[in-house]
């Protein structure tokens, strides 16, 4: 039964190929999908070239192209291009659901910390999220278990300056705002410590670390995190009416608990839609840092 339906798959791709018809784009992806598939094409090969493929299926090198790109749209190949054969993809990596932040987001630091060169940059409302989930990161540097070269931060916050949209008071701003001052508080002494903690790397261990803030003149909506240039994570501030105890008052107040936003994970290995997200993020990142943000001072 095995051989009869192995010899049928074969028989059909030859009356296509040998056929007085021409295959379509369409059927010559289903084809190499097939080929992928069964493992006759395995992660990391390289197919053949354009003319190669054109030459075996009978048909214009331009009709190799579109199957090709419509391979690539699914994440089976990387490196399509005109200059040399692409190659299949490695698998995607399995991930479960969307986790809160403060789950999530610790293992994804600890793996792009396994890098030589670390880069992270990152947009958020205050950095207590991202100081803690660095503390398993930075007990392996200590314990030896790995040891990057560099370590470079980028961290963008809300100015001091502006009327933030969140947290503020749910009866509006006032003139001594006590949420703002509560916030401030914060965002300097939470980015101070995470400061800190990342330089000591650098004394003990002779890293280069660098760590940078700069402030933004408006409150994110989003929280974003782009690790090494290879993955973004992203995660909505979901606000709700709480209360808070603040010296000896009670703040009733409009705010997000960013470390139950729940991440949502982008890796550019994982195919072509996901790694346009994560060049278009560091894009815009990369715009914010360089036009419109200014020097933060954490005081």
């Amino acid at each position: 039964m095995d051989v009869s339906c192995s010899v049928l798959v074969v028989t059909q791709e030859n009356v296509a190929v040998n056929g007085s018809r021409r295959l379509s784009p369409q059927e010559i992806a289903d084809i190499l999908r097939e080929r992928i598939r069964v493992g006759e094409l395995k992660a990391g090969d390289r197919l053949p070239t354009q003319a190669e493929l054109a030459e075996e299926f009978g048909v214009e090198r331009g009709t190799v192209r579109q199957a090709l790109r419509a391979l690539q749209e699914d994440g089976l190949l990387t490196n399509v291009s005109k200059g040399s054969p692409p190659r299949i993809a490695l698998p995607a990596p399995t991930r479960g659901a969307p986790q809160p932040t403060m789950v999530s987001l610790a293992p994804r630091l600890t793996e792009a910390f396994a890098a030589p060169h670390v880069r992270v940059d990152v947009v958020c409302h205050t950095s207590e999220t991202l100081m803690l989930a660095l503390g398993e990161s930075l007990r392996m540097i200590h314990e030896g278990s790995i040891h990057p070269e560099s370590i470079d931060f980028r961290i963008l916050l809300p100015s001091r300056e502006i009327t933030l949209a969140f947290p503020v008071l749910v009866e509006g701003h006032s003139d001594d705002d006590p949420v703002h001052h509560r916030w401030l508080a914060m965002r300097n002494a939470q980015a101070q410590v995470l400061r800190h903690n990342l330089n000591a790397v650098r004394s003990t261990h002779g890293i280069d670390v660098h760590v940078t803030f700069r402030a933004l003149p408006f409150t994110p909506p989003v929280k974003l995190y782009l690790l090494n240039g290879e993955e973004a994570l992203i995660g909505y501030y979901m606000l709700e009416k709480r209360e808070e105890e603040y010296e000896s008052r009670t703040l009733e107040m409009y705010d997000a608990l960013g470390s139950q936003s729940v991440l949502f994970s982008f890796l550019k290995r994982a195919g072509s839609r996901d790694a346009a997200f994560v060049d278009e993020s560091q894009k815009w990142f990369d715009a914010l840092w360089e036009t419109i943000t200014t020097d933060l001072t954490l005081s």
